[in-house]
């Protein structure tokens, strides 16, 4: 790495080679009983999950399934659709994609936090645009889902579009052990320094395509607005932001505001922007 290069540095037993140093921001005064709560959050495993409800019926799904491929077809017409492919075969963009894949055929794709997609418009688009992008790119392989308030209906509504809805909840923190895009419209800021945390190693985050909030958004409100708790909640959004190459996607359209407002692609690298 040049010498101009910053460096980084985990706070961890083993740091990851390659002179990828990631120095987390030191920890504010907060109360120590907060930081526990945090951490132990962090450190829970994979807990089992199932739908609350237990009962779905034929009409609800076929009423669900029909108002979706509606969704698909009205995305895939639009001109929003269309810049955002552009955008993902922009050759900047493509090189980053490259890049992250490598000699691997295929990205898997994780979608976190997708929310009701029988109770709410946004999901909706949100996973219409995922299984556009499935449709529309070989490169994206098994694309799987999770969100604690999907219900019977939905899940099943899920898996005939072809998505395989997790038994258990992550809480975010899937280790990237082979190139994955991880599809997270609009999470909460705690699930993608989740998400971070977990891959907090050169070789997991090289293995990352993160499409979500703008982590240069979160960096903007807390220089304007000190708040001890959500920084403490975005440490590593925070730590990695000199590593990130983001690109914002454009979604001015009045029809498409409320679902992709403020989201961007993100890659990470050890080489300092």
């Amino acid at each position: 790495m040049a010498a101009s290069a910053k460096t980084l540095s985990l706070e961890k037993p083993n740091p990851p080679a390659e002179d990828w140093k990631i120095v987390l921001p030191r920890r504010g005064k907060q109360k120590g009983q907060f930081r526990k709560t945090i951490e132990s959050e962090l450190q829970k495993p994979g807990q089992s999950w199932s739908p609350i409800d237990d009962q779905s019926d034929p009409e609800s799904e076929s009423k669900l399934m029909q108002k979706m491929l509606s969704y698909v077809q009205k995305l895939e017409s639009s001109q929003f659709y269309q810049a955002f492919i552009d955008q993902i075969q922009s050759h900047e963009m493509s090189d980053h994609l490259h890049r992250v894949s490598g000699s691997e055929e295929k990205l898997q794709m994780v979608i976190y936090g997708i929310g009701s997609i029988e109770s709410y418009e946004p999901p909706r688009l949100q996973l219409s645009l995922a299984i556009l992008m499935k449709r529309k790119f070989t490169w994206i392989g098994e694309v799987e889902v999770f969100d604690p308030v999907l219900s019977l209906t939905e899940s099943k509504v899920l898996s005939a579009l072809g998505c395989s809805v997790l038994s258990f909840n992550e809480q975010g923190q899937r280790q990237a052990l082979k190139p994955t895009l991880f599809f997270m419209p609009h999470c909460e800021a705690g699930l993608f320094d989740n998400l971070l945390q977990a891959n907090w190693e050169v070789n997991l985050l090289n293995q990352i395509v993160l499409f979500g909030n703008s982590f240069e958004a979160y960096e903007q409100f807390l220089s304007v607005c000190k708040d001890p708790i959500r920084e403490e909640r975005q440490r590593h959004i925070m730590a990695i932001r000199s590593f990130t190459k983001e690109f914002a996607i454009n979604a001015t359209s009045d029809d498409y505001f409320r679902a992709f407002h403020s989201s961007s692609w993100h890659f990470f690298s050890h080489q300092s922007r």
